[in-house]
This record gives C-alpha cells, sequence and structure tokens, in this order.
C-alpha cells in the first residue's frame, strides 16, 4: 500500500488527506475529516447512502476512490444550514419526510443536482434522476411530494 497526501475540498474547504490513492472517498470523507454524512450502506454503489456531489454531479462515495476526486465535493453538511437551508431540505421537513434518515443525503444531494440543473422537473425526470436509490422505510410518495415542493420553491 502507498499512501499518498491529497488536498479535497469539501464544502467549500480544503483539507489534506493521507491516504492510499485506492481508498474509497467515503472513507476519508468520513474517517479522516470526520463527516457524518454520507454513510455506508451497501459499499457496491447500489443503494446511494454514500452519495455526495462532485462538481454538482451525484457520485456513489463507496466506489470512487480518493485519487479520482478531483473537483468540489459537496456533502449533506454542505448542501445548506441551519439558518439558510436548501430548498430540498425545508421541502423535506415540510414533507416530513425523514424517517430514520439514514439514507437522507443520497435523495438530497440527488434531488438538490436535478434541480440545479431542471428547475421544473417532470415526475418522469423525478423518479428517473431519483433511480438507484433505496429507503428502506418506503418515504418514496413523500420524497417526490419534496421534491415537487422545492421545485416550485426554486421557480
Amino acid at each position: 500500500m502507498t499512501t499518498k497526501r491529497f488536498t479535497l475540498n469539501v464544502n467549500g474547504k480544503d483539507h489534506t488527506v493521507d491516504a492510499d490513492p485506492d481508498m474509497p472517498l467515503l472513507y476519508a470523507l468520513r474517517n479522516e475529516l470526520g463527516l457524518r454524512n454520507p454513510k455506508f450502506g451497501c459499499g457496491l454503489a447500489q443503494c446511494g447512502a454514500c452519495t455526495v456531489q462532485l462538481d454538482g454531479t451525484p457520485i456513489r462515495s463507496c466506489v470512487t476512490p480518493v485519487a479520482a476526486a478531483v473537483g468540489k465535493i459537496k456533502t449533506l453538511e454542505g448542501l445548506g444550514t441551519p439558518e439558510a437551508p436548501h430548498p430540498i431540505q425545508t421541502a423535506y421537513i415540510e414533507e416530513q419526510v425523514p424517517q430514520c434518515g439514514y439514507c437522507i443525503n443520497g435523495w438530497m444531494l440527488t434531488a438538490a443536482a436535478l434541480l440545479e440543473r431542471n428547475r421544473k422537473p417532470t415526475d418522469a425526470e423525478i423518479k428517473e434522476a431519483l433511480a438507484g436509490l433505496k429507503c428502506r422505510c418506503a418515504t418514496h410518495m413523500g420524497i417526490m411530494r419534496a421534491v415537487r415542493r422545492a421545485a416550485a420553491m426554486m421557480g
């Protein structure tokens, strides 16, 4: 194992980590930087609990090597603040979507990326963008309502 030094821009700040280039980005974010989101879900890029945005595109950090994380990384912690939440965060609260919350960063970061590209998505476009994400609490209908509400808020 060869350790190298990487500078990761996470939520607008540069962080230096010493890691094996093949180490999953998820491990760097959680273990090296101490972030609480993203989460480890399946480890196979099939559930979305590990989702982050890389230059605005949702990626699965459990299968993305830290060496490939070149660009601006955004986690749920960087999406909004308590004082100025992102519209998808506000919509999730207003629609009372969260149950256990384990998968929430995948859904929110993916929906936020969709809404940055398309402020008026159809239901089919929302479903297509969110395909592949898993929620064991089955809050899918609430998620759809929240994405629609956030889209309306973003106008």
